[in-house]
């Protein structure tokens, strides 16, 4: 059992929660959580640490997956849990999952992908509910500007509510570059834009689409935006402008998904 917070592990594991730098170097992310657990791949998980006081109440899942694991785990006594998770009521169960690594490719591998464009999205709750209701209304794979936030980030994790071992995803340096390679490959973009020229539910989806989504605060660069095929908006009553990145996203995909049904 660990008792000790200077332990070398936990500050490994306090390092991995705080700073984006040692997740890249380590090439790993931090989950916590018994679902969290649950539905990560038991090849990726490379550490799991559980607090005493969690020890006595885990569910039978849990125990035969930790026996299952090739990993060893350890006990942490409740002060030191504390320190390591990223959460004000920590779960009593925290794994270490090893990074995944996607291509463009492995996002365009049907015939009419559904995908998402993110420009500089900075909120790491805004990215986690993307993919989360992204995998819900069947988007095939997200693409991330470099300066979007962290997707490793512990808060983003937690809002992906498990999508993150699910949806393929990318990080590109050149969005621009990156919208040229769509267009080429017949996948129409449709830019979230305050002067769309046509309602979001006016447009036909059912082809290879792309949405595209700007930051919170500034909306897609205007050279990114240009690159769109189609300016769309969503209607607004009130002195409401626009809406919330992660909400405005979720109208988009679900649209997208209902004309699929059909």
């Amino acid at each position: 059992m660990i008792t000790s917070p200077t332990n070398k592990r936990i500050k490994e594991i306090i390092q991995l929660n705080q700073k984006a730098k040692a997740r890249r170097e380590r090439d790993a992310f931090i989950v916590e959580g018994a679902k969290m657990f649950l539905e990560a791949d038991i090849e990726r998980i490379e550490e799991v640490y559980v607090s005493e006081s969690a020890w006595g109440q885990l569910s039978e899942a849990c125990k035969q997956k930790l026996s299952e694991l090739s990993c060893p785990y350890e006990t942490v006594v409740d002060e030191v849990f504390r320190k390591m998770s990223d959460t004000q009521t920590p779960q009593g169960i925290l794994c270490v999952v090893r990074q995944y690594h996607y291509e463009l490719n492995d996002i365009l591998v049907t015939e009419k992908p559904l995908l998402v464009v993110l420009e500089d999205i900075q909120d790491p709750g805004n990215l986690g509910t993307i993919f989360r209701t992204g995998e819900g209304a069947g988007v095939t794979g997200i693409i991330m500007s470099s300066h979007t936030v962290d997707i490793y980030n512990p808060k983003t994790i937690r809002s992906t509510m498990g999508s993150i071992y699910r949806m393929p995803f990318i990080y590109v340096e050149d969005l621009q570059e990156t919208l040229s390679v769509l267009k080429k490959k017949d996948i129409a973009t449709y830019a979230a834009h305050l002067q769309g020229a046509k309602f979001y539910d006016e447009c036909d989806y059912q082809r290879g689409t792309a949405f595209l989504i700007g930051n919170e605060g500034n909306g897609l660069q205007e050279k990114t935006a240009k690159l769109a095929d189609t300016y769309i908006k969503i209607p607004m009553e009130g002195k409401v402008e626009s809406l919330n990145a992660a909400v405005a996203t979720t109208i988009l995909i679900y649209e997208a998904a209902r004309q699929r049904r059909q």
